[in-house]
């Protein structure tokens, strides 16, 4: 019962023993209690740093969220003027080309109608350069008769003066 009691007291021991060395290493292992409460300290002031962070990582996000959302608005905005404006170029330009071609056909009836004009003024030319000349030959004409007719006119008034001259005398 002896060697038992020594053998039981022996592992006791050895348990205790390692169980004691098993507490030094945990001892070992552990921080201090100031330190420990330093560090968590710092592991708050960590957390609450790392929260406002987070907050203000949020509000930047949110802002960022609504200026793309009016940045988007306005580029909408800028997109809808730019086809209204685009429209209204292609309706112009559309009109433009209306008026132009009706523009375009009132100048080809204009050119069309001047060269009828041309063809009429050369005909009308060769007509008064035939005119002219019938006028000169009736001005030539005119002048033969002008002279016949001067030439008639002094020989009636010589018939005039000599049957003048022979009426008193064959009355008497």
């Amino acid at each position: 019962q002896l060697l038992e009691a020594k053998a039981s007291l022996s592992l006791a021991r050895t348990r205790h023993a390692l169980q004691l060395q098993q507490a030094k290493t945990q001892m070992n292992n552990m921080v201090p209690k100031k330190q420990f409460e330093q560090l968590q300290n710092s592991l708050r002031e960590e957390q609450c740093k790392a929260q406002q962070l987070q907050e203000n990582l949020h509000r930047q996000a949110e802002q960022t969220r609504r200026q793309l959302v009016r940045t988007q608005e306005e580029h909408e905005h800028l997109l809808q003027a730019a086809v209204e404006q685009a429209e209204g170029l292609d309706h112009n330009l559309r009109s433009t080309e209306a008026v132009l071609a009706q523009r375009v056909a009132q100048l080809k009836d204009t050119q069309a109608q001047l060269s009828r004009n041309k063809l009429l003024i050369k005909d009308l030319h060769k007509e008064n350069s035939g005119f002219a000349m019938a006028l000169h030959a009736a001005k030539l004409k005119q002048k033969s008769t002008e002279e016949k007719n001067q030439l008639l006119e002094e020989q009636a008034s010589a018939l005039k003066q000599l049957i003048g001259k022979i009426t008193p005398a064959s009355l008497s």
